[in-house]
C-alpha cells in the first residue's frame, strides 16, 4: 500500500471540504445510514458501546476521518491499519441466525461511501455545493483514501454519477430498520453530555434541548422520505419549514465562516493528538 499516493494532499478537494465545522451536524445522518445495513447494525450493537457513549463513537468517527483527511501518509496509513485491525475482531450473529463479519466487502465499503454522501449533501444543505467537476473529483480522491483502510476499487461505483445509482439500490434492497437504528435514534432523542472538559454541566443543560432539536431536524432532513418512513422518523411540513430556514441561515453565513472553522481538520488532529496517538491504539 502506498500511503503517499492515497493520501489526500493539502489543497485537493477532498482537503477543502471535508473538515468544515457544520458537517459535524450530519454525523448521525452518516451513522443512521451505516446501521441501517443489517451486518454493521449487528457490529454496532454487538461489539460497541454507542446507547452509552454516543458522542464517543463520534469523536472516534472525527478521529479516523480528520486523520486519513489531514493527517499525511504518515498518520493515514497508520490509520489506515487501525482501522481494519479492528474490524477484524468485529463478528458474530445476526438476529436472523446469520453469521457476519465486519470486513465483509460490501458492509465495509458501505459505512465508507456513507461518509462521502454525508459531505457532499452536508454542503448541498448548509454549505456550498461542489460543483460537478469538485463533486467528481473529492469523490475519486475518496475512493483512493478507501485504499488506506482496505477498500477495493471493485467494491465502490468508478464515477458519483454512478455512485448515485448505488446508493438508491443499497437504500432500496439492503438498509433496514436494525436494533442499532433505534438505539442510535433514542441517543438522539436523549443526548448525554459529552465528556468535554470546556463544557460544563450548567452550559450543557442550557444548550441540550435546542442542541438536539437541531441535529434532528438535520438528521431527518437529510434521509429520504423513504428512509423516514422505514427507520420510523415522523416529519412534518412544520419540521419542513424549520430545517429550511436553518439551512437558509447556515449557507447565509459561508463567507463570513473564520477558516478555522471552514476546516477544523488541522486544528482537531492537534486537539485529539494523544488520543489519536498509535501507542492509544486498540
Amino acid at each position: 500500500m502506498d500511503a503517499t499516493r492515497l493520501a489526500p494532499k493539502p489543497g485537493s478537494v477532498l482537503w477543502r471540504y471535508g473538515g468544515d465545522v457544520r458537517l459535524i451536524s450530519t454525523g448521525a445522518y452518516a451513522i443512521l445510514l451505516q446501521v441501517g445495513h443489517p451486518t454493521v447494525g449487528a457490529g454496532v450493537s454487538e461489539h460497541s458501546d454507542f446507547r452509552a457513549d454516543p458522542w464517543g463513537r463520534l469523536l472516534r468517527t472525527l478521529d479516523y476521518t480528520y486523520a486519513m483527511t489531514y493527517g499525511g501518509p504518515a498518520l493515514g496509513g497508520e490509520m489506515g491499519r487501525r482501522i481494519r485491525e479492528m474490524h477484524k475482531r468485529i463478528k458474530g450473529v445476526k438476529s436472523d441466525g446469520e453469521r457476519y463479519h465486519a470486513l465483509e466487502p460490501e458492509a465495509y465499503a458501505w459505512v465508507h461511501a456513507t461518509l462521502a454522501h454525508s459531505i457532499v449533501r452536508g454542503h448541498e444543505l448548509l454549505g456550498r455545493s461542489m460543483g460537478p467537476v469538485e463533486v467528481e473529483q473529492f469523490y475519486a480522491e475518496w475512493r483512493l483514501q478507501g485504499e488506506l483502510i482496505g477498500v477495493r476499487e471493485r467494491d465502490l461505483p468508478e464515477t458519483w454519477v454512478e455512485f448515485g445509482d448505488y446508493f438508491e439500490r443499497m437504500v432500496a434492497e439492503r438498509l433496514e430498520r436494525t436494533a442499532a437504528v433505534d438505539e442510535v435514534l433514542e441517543s438522539l432523542e436523549a443526548p448525554t453530555r459529552p465528556d468535554l472538559p470546556f463544557l460544563p454541566e450548567a452550559a450543557w443543560r442550557v444548550a441540550r434541548i435546542p442542541a438536539a432539536h437541531q441535529i434532528g431536524l438535520i438528521t431527518g432532513g437529510l434521509l429520504s422520505p423513504t428512509l423516514r418512513e422505514r427507520f420510523g422518523i415522523p416529519w412534518s411540513r412544520t419540521k419542513e419549514r424549520e430545517l429550511q430556514l436553518l439551512a437558509a441561515a447556515s449557507r447565509g453565513i459561508t463567507p463570513l465562516l473564520p477558516s478555522a472553522l471552514r476546516n477544523v481538520g488541522p486544528g482537531y488532529l492537534r486537539w485529539r493528538r494523544e488520543a489519536i496517538a498509535p501507542s492509544r491504539a486498540g
